[in-house]
């Protein structure tokens, strides 16, 4: 008679893995987001549009697209697999994987959504104070350490089995 494997029950991520990991994506979409802003600064001042909004509007572009593009890269590799680089890179995952796309949209728009509105004038700071409320909230909550965006959809970030 065969032997089934035991059941490995997943652990829960801890909260500075999963720090790390958003701070390592953090990164590449930082360097993303000075990329198009150069650019944008360069096609602003050509067509002469650079000083409006007092030279704020290469900024906010930038923010806006690099913000929509981290939101739609999340949405894609949790709908595929559950997994970011950054997470790959922390041996952490998002269960259960993949998520259904709905569940996917749901999780992104509690984080990292809020990004797009980074480069905005007074939105940042309402932004910003979301995303330090949602790690609060992750720290609080034991043992699991799931955020609003985590119970939003469904989901919990866990340790890979090693």
């Amino acid at each position: 008679m065969a032997e089934t494997p035991p059941r490995v029950d997943p652990v829960p991520a801890e909260w500075w893995e999963r720090l790390v990991a958003r701070l390592i994506e953090a990164l590449v979409f930082g360097v993303f987001y000075y990329i198009l802003f150069i650019a944008l600064w360069g096609i602003f001042r050509t067509v002469g549009v650079l000083e409006v909004f007092g030279g704020r509007l290469p900024g906010v572009f930038a923010w806006v697209l690099a913000g929509l593009g981290y939101t739609v890269y999340d949405w894609v590799t949790l709908f595929r697999g559950g997994r970011t680089f950054g997470k790959a890179i922390m041996r952490i995952r998002v269960e259960p994987a993949p998520l259904a796309s709905r569940e996917a949209w749901k999780r992104v728009l509690g984080y990292p959504a809020p990004a797009i509105v980074m480069g905005i004038p007074v939105l940042n700071l309402l932004a910003g104070m979301f995303v330090f409320a949602v790690g609060l909230l992750i720290l609080m909550d034991k043992p699991l350490q799931r955020g609003p965006h985590d119970r939003l959809a469904g989901t919990i970030v866990v340790k890979d089995h090693s």
